[in-house]
């Protein structure tokens, strides 16, 4: 909760100069400082003689293990006395516990109230988690209208992370009309405050001519804003463009070099490109087993075009030993798929072919594994 320790910092500016207002001052330098041992005893001091804001820092404190054993109930009294005063940092920070049940009996409804009575008071924190509520009808029905609602009050506030959602919904059209310029605008927002999968989502806007002039040029510029903080996408994309030489000389070899970097981290769209680099030769040799490890790290994870040429690979013994089983197997679950109309053509007609190749026995073995997979997490958290 750094925000709500820079909040307690300009608060306290502002205060008069009583004895617990000079302990908080002075614990608020130590907590900045690193102290935080001698910071929870003046936080103490000041909020046993009813300084709110001591009692919502010392809260925190208990919350983060921060100069004392992390104990969440003695968070949520510390939050509570200073809540029930009508702290909206400590409202915020209540709700959060009833939220995930932390040293209270979880109860989302009444996360809810506090999240709303902090979110009334402008809480940023507050009113991103209520949209989220609304979103996801976590306590409350979903309603998407709600969600926007709440998510444009707290990127009204600067909160990069909320206008990159934001930016999302209005380009995905998730529960509201699609709006490209929309979703450009709170791209942009949060891009220009260094949000990296803001940046690489503003150079795709820009790659695609979605809401705005295409322009690859402006496009790369984002796009690498992103890569170079190490944003997975942001590199898979910059891969992309150096591959297609987009706003860019082609250049197969740093395609290759930035589809790895967002490989490694696990973004099944750059392992599968990666492996096709690999399959042909592109940018680094041929090597047809480093192709085959790369489509099935993106297959694994439900990539259907990986799920396809894998499949493929299996039929024609590519890279592999022939085995129409397992080519069945990934070419029924690429024929599956949410994946385009073209690629989901091409893995059917390469499934049914496979069929007067197989046996009765066969076909039924590849039909139980395909029914018993379960894609893998890339682990990226991007």
């Amino acid at each position: 909760m750094k925000a709500l320790l820079i909040a307690l910092v300009v608060i306290a500016g502002l205060m008069g100069s009583p004895g617990w207002a000079d302990d908080f001052v002075e614990g608020l330098k130590l907590h900045a400082a690193g102290n935080f041992t001698k910071a929870v005893a003046l936080y103490r001091r000041a909020a046993e003689q009813g300084n709110v804001e001591a009692q919502c820092g010392l809260g925190e404190m208990y919350l983060n293990g921060l100069g004392v054993p992390q104990d969440y109930a003695a968070a949520a009294a510390w939050y509570r006395r200073a809540a029930d005063q009508g702290h909206a940092g400590a409202q915020y920070g209540l709700g959060f516990l009833h939220f995930y049940g932390l040293g209270v009996q979880q109860d989302l409804k009444s996360g809810l109230i506090w999240f709303r009575k902090a979110a009334d008071q402008g809480d940023a924190q507050a009113q991103n988690k209520l949209g989220n509520m609304y979103a996801n009808g976590q306590g409350v029905p979903k309603d998407a209208a709600a969600a926007v609602s709440w998510f444009s009050k707290a990127a009204a506030q600067g909160d990069a992370m909320v206008q990159y959602v934001l930016g999302l919904i209005y380009r995905d059209g998730e529960g509201v009309p699609r709006d490209h310029e929309a979703a450009i605008s709170w791209f942009r927002k949060a891009a220009e405050q260094g949000f990296a999968p803001a940046q690489s989502d503003l150079g795709l806007m820009y790659a695609n001519g979605w809401g705005i002039p295409q322009d690859y040029t402006v496009a790369v510029s984002w796009i690498r804003k992103a890569a170079d903080q190490g944003n997975a996408k942001g590199q898979a994309n910059l891969g992309w463009v150096y591959e297609r030489g987009h706003g860019v000389p082609q250049d197969y070899k740093a395609a290759a070099s930035w589809y790895r970097k967002a490989a490694d981290q696990g973004i099944a769209y750059a392992q599968f490109n990666l492996g096709y680099m690999y399959d042909n030769g592109h940018g680094v040799p041929q090597d047809f087993a480093a192709a085959i490890s790369w489509y099935r790290k993106a297959a694994e994870q439900g990539e259907a075009k990986a799920q396809t040429t894998l499949g493929a690979a299996y039929g024609l013994g590519h890279g592999v030993p022939q085995d129409y089983v397992n080519a069945h197997m990934w070419l029924n679950l690429a024929a599956a798929s949410d994946s385009d109309a073209v690629t989901r053509g091409r893995a059917l007609k390469a499934r049914d072919s496979l069929v007067p190749l197989m046996t009765p026995a066969q076909i039924a073995e590849a039909q139980v594994l395909a029914a018993a997979w379960k894609p893998k997490a890339n682990g990226s958290g991007q």
